[in-house]
């Protein structure tokens, strides 16, 4: 049996995917700007000398990273509200689950770059009188930065598409607005391929970019 392709019906209520795009930027943004602050603190802690400072961030690390992204969005969104009384937006919980969760996996991808960088070169900036906020800034952290990017552009690229997640708590990013214009144009398969073909689109273009990036690192180094 031949099918029928109508992407008519979706144009129709493109108004709706317009609108979850807009969300699942807004989401994706938010997230980022928490997750990669909080990444390099709890890098910083994870490195640092003191034992309890590196074993609590490791826990943090552990837990956030082994935790179901969708399960920590309920958390927040069902549980939390309940234990203290705080009740979140769709839009914040959202963002506290997927950004306390996108820190950890940032966390050890900036601890692994750093960790990366030969031993010798903090002792010889150390014999030149460097301290270690300068050795940081002017050699560690170029240097970790090159060879970070490609898997800390995959841990950005699964941020994005996490925010799927979100469509469980009603919150209007492109998913859960195209659940909504099926149920208006009962054209599911044309609606959802126009939400695959949006992810991929952006995520193609992010990673060309970013490819451009490496190159003109690798011209620079």
């Amino acid at each position: 049996m031949s099918y029928h392709w109508d992407f008519e019906a979706v144009w129709r209520h493109r108004d709706l995917l317009w609108a979850g795009a807009l969300g699942t930027f807004r989401l994706f943004g938010c997230a980022f700007l928490l997750a990669v602050p909080l990444g390099i603190v709890l890098t910083l802690l994870r490195l640092a000398r003191s034992p309890v400072l590196s074993w609590s961030a490791r826990a943090y690390i552990e837990i956030f990273r082994t935790a179901p992204a969708i399960v920590l969005i309920y958390w927040f969104f069902f549980a939390f509200p309940t234990l203290t009384g705080i009740t979140f937006g769709t839009l914040v919980a959202a963002t506290i689950a997927l950004g306390l969760q996108a820190a950890a996996f940032f966390a050890e991808v900036f601890r692994a770059g750093i960790e990366s960088i030969a031993r010798g070169q903090w002792e010889a900036a150390g014999a030149l009188g460097m301290g270690y906020g300068s050795v940081m800034r002017d050699i560690i952290l170029p240097q970790a930065l090159r060879r970070i990017l490609p898997i800390f552009f995959t841990r950005t690229t699964e941020l994005f598409k996490a925010t799927s997640l979100a469509a469980t708590i009603a919150y209007a990013e492109i998913v859960q607005q195209a659940s909504l214009a099926v149920s208006q144009s009962f054209r599911p398969i044309e609606t959802f391929t126009v939400v695959a073909a949006f992810f991929f689109i952006v995520i193609f273009i992010a990673s060309q970019l970013m490819r451009a990036w490496e190159w003109r690192l690798s011209r620079a180094g």
